[in-house]
């Protein structure tokens, strides 16, 4: 019996252990590096632009801006997925509000999604097939009148 007992904690020992000292991918998510670019939006003739950063591994497309208290003023994110595909994403242990503009293989923007809600775990479709994602402080794309339709230009549209 004294060996039953001591078996059966074995498995829990062992997983304290890896939760430990191996945390979960989303924590060791956090030191992600990021490749730096530009972007520019057109929206009824006026140029709007953005110092950017680039998540473009699954690694790095996981992470996004997660963990970050502060986003910088005309800064941002492009996910670029290749191809496009139903984008699906959350907020969950992101900590600032966001603008999430889904772009399609050209570079038009199909759907905004704005202010979303830091922490949420509710799902942000792009409901339609998006080449990529850009997001924005959230409020951005009010302030600049940035709509459904206009251009985005950038490297990844050719």
């Amino acid at each position: 019996m004294r060996n039953g007992i001591f078996n059966n904690f074995i498995p829990f020992f062992i997983s304290i252990f890896l939760v430990w000292f191996f945390p979960s991918n989303a924590y060791t998510q956090k030191y992600q590096e990021f490749s730096k670019s530009n972007i520019i939006i057109n929206s009824l003739g006026k140029y709007h632009k953005f110092s950017i950063e680039l998540a473009l591994t699954p690694l790095q497309q996981a992470q996004g801006l997660m963990y970050r208290t502060f986003l910088p003023k005309d800064s941002g994110m492009l996910f670029d997925y290749g191809s496009p595909k139903l984008i699906r994403m959350w907020m969950k242990n992101t900590f600032i509000p966001l603008d999430m503009i889904f772009l399609n293989q050209q570079g038009r923007i199909i759907k905004i999604v704005e202010r979303t809600i830091p922490k949420s775990e509710s799902i942000i479709s792009s409901n339609f097939p998006a080449r990529a994602v850009l997001e924005l402080n959230g409020g951005t794309t009010e302030k600049l009148n940035i709509r459904v339709g206009d251009l985005v230009k950038h490297e990844i549209f050719k």
